[in-house]
């Protein structure tokens, strides 16, 4: 996601280096190569046009900062005006005042609609709403047993009375049955077409008519690049819609989508779509979604992600045998499945700053890198795990643990070595206020180290010329309310 577009604009800042101050003379060819990477990324004519213009205007104007060199500050005019381009702020889903809260789901066939609406009644079920979704996709076959399937994995029930039924009835009942039941957010799947018709829109017409919805989500593909936002502005026009989700932003999206839809359509996106699982769903946050594209990456998506995660009194537990050195093989299997738990290996390493950088074939090493280790492990004993040491001391035990996972007596040493290594390090990081849970896992913190057994496979550091920016003690607050401290 957005990989091409930040190395894109990496070439906009090389331009600027070198230089005494940002001048009319020097920046022209910056800018020319923002303009085409924006629309090498298939964001809006338009859009680049007054993009383009405004960073212009801006960097012009600016004030010089001492300290600061000219390609330093031109990055964080370009980050400022892409927060602006993207809505500046989240925009929360609505709470009637009066339950239920109704949100009317509405988008073309194909756009993962109906996973969405699962998605956001998990995200709600997880900010403690109940929620109940409504199925009047009667015209899809099995689009009905869809949504009563993801209902059941993610335990939220689901209204429906078939295929032979009115989709106006449906949504009323359906609304009906959730005041009776006490639910507080009704989210109906409408039907999608394979293109915008007549049909189509007056049925939903006739839906929001009836119902009355307080949110009208429009669920978009970002992999569409700007017609997700022509498509936006059409739906907006003849129905009226309040808000955008972007399914598919961990595909091979080029980030027009994201860059276009609140600019051309008025209207905010709300939520993205960061993977297939019912649970990768995220609201959009316009800074956040800046730092990934400008290679920052994204610390306190990736903070919430961990508080999601990790239960507080494990991580207090897990902290206390950091400080006394009995960090021990069970404890880094937990991490191991706790960074499963939290996405896939390459999401994870976009969201560290200067990990943007990572190839695929990086990301495919780390992963096939995890399996390993977690094989090695697996064919230790349970006093093996518990007590690392023997492993050190018995030359006997670690050839049958290489048998046993299909590796070799070197890679076993190699992964008893960095561990016994590790775990030196991680009793005086936590001495230092290293965070719980998270920081003692290796390749989450550092990268130089890296993973027991993976080296110095990412080579570490951070991508020259960027720094996480703004923000800074609100972060910080937030890591240490839940016990986290610093990342």
């Amino acid at each position: 996601m957005f990989d091409a577009l930040a190395d894109r604009l990496e070439d906009a800042w090389k331009k600027l280096r070198g230089q005494d101050k940002i001048g009319a003379a020097n920046i022209k060819p910056a800018l020319q190569e923002i303009r085409r990477a924006l629309l090498s990324a298939d964001v809006n004519l338009q859009v680049v046009r007054d993009f383009v213009a405004d960073v212009e205007k801006k960097a012009l104007g600016a004030e010089v900062v001492s300290g600061v060199r000219p390609d330093q500050q031109f990055v964080k005019i370009v980050y400022d005006e892409l927060v602006e381009v993207m809505g500046e702020t989240n925009v929360p889903l609505a709470q009637a005042e009066r339950s239920p809260t109704i949100v009317l789901m509405a988008g073309l066939q194909g756009t993962g609609k109906t996973t969405a609406t699962a998605k956001l009644a998990l995200f709600l079920k997880k900010q403690e709403r109940n929620a109940l979704m409504v199925a009047t996709d009667v015209y899809r076959p099995a689009a009905i047993d869809q949504l009563i399937t993801l209902g059941s994995q993610i335990d939220v029930p689901v209204f429906e009375l078939g295929t032979d039924a009115d989709p106006v009835d449906i949504a009323r009942q359906g609304i009906e049955h959730a005041k009776a039941e006490g639910i507080d957010t009704v989210l109906i799947d409408t039907a999608g077409r394979l293109q915008i018709d007549t049909d189509m829109m007056d049925e939903l017409r006739r839906i929001k008519d009836t119902v009355r919805p307080d949110e009208v989500l429009l669920v978009v593909d970002a992999m569409t690049g700007q017609e997700a936002a022509s498509l936006t502005a059409t739906f907006h026009d003849q129905i009226g819609v309040t808000g955008a989700i972007l399914t598919k932003l961990d595909g091979d999206s080029r980030g027009g989508a994201a860059l276009s839809v609140r600019r051309i359509s008025g209207q905010p996106i709300k939520f993205v779509g960061v993977g297939e699982k019912v649970e990768a769903l995220q609201p959009f946050y316009p800074e956040r979604m800046a730092s990934r594209i400008l290679g920052m990456g994204d610390v306190v998506s990736l903070v919430e992600k961990a508080q999601e995660e990790i239960d507080l009194a494990d991580a207090e537990a897990l902290q206390a045998k950091m400080m006394e050195a009995r960090f021990d093989f069970n404890d880094f299997l937990k991490q191991m499945r706790l960074l499963k738990g939290m996405g896939s290996f390459g999401s994870i390493m976009k969201m560290i700053p200067g990990m943007n950088k990572l190839s695929g074939a990086d990301i495919e090493k780390g992963e096939g890198q995890l399996k390993r280790v977690e094989a090695m492990i697996g064919s230790m004993t349970k006093l093996e795990r518990e007590d690392p040491d023997l492993l050190s001391r018995s030359p006997g035990r670690r050839r049958r643990i290489a048998k046993g996972s299909g590796h070799k007596d070197t890679e076993v040493m190699k992964l008893v070595n960095d561990f016994n290594r590790m775990r030196t390090m991680m009793q005086q990081m936590s001495q230092g206020g290293m965070m719980p849970g998270m920081g003692g896992m290796p390749g989450m913190g550092g990268m130089g180290g890296g993973m027991p057994g993976m080296g110095g496979m990412f080579g570490g550091g951070q991508r020259p010329g960027f720094r996480a920016t703004g923000g800074g003690k609100k972060k910080k607050k937030q890591k240490k309310k839940k016990g986290f401290g610093d990342l």
